[in-house]
């Protein structure tokens, strides 16, 4: 989650930050602000999905020490 959340906020602060740090013209300035809070949840909750799936597919890691009930 730590990951997503810099995600987002490295995604809100690149759409949204020139709007607030520049003069642009006025639809750009009025659309960039709108634009940033509106992509930040997508990625947040985008990056969470793609480590729980990934988590999800990882496997289980072999268990080394055991020996197998045939042997």
């Amino acid at each position: 989650m730590c990951s997503a959340a810099f995600a987002a906020a490295v995604a809100f602060g690149a759409v949204a930050g020139p709007a607030l740090l520049f003069d642009l013209p006025k639809t750009p300035e009025r659309l960039q602000p709108l634009a940033g809070p509106a992509l930040a949840p997508v990625l947040f909750a985008a990056r969470v999905v793609s480590v729980l799936l990934r988590f999800r597919t990882a496997g289980q890691p072999s268990q080394p020490g055991r020996t197998s009930p045939v042997s």
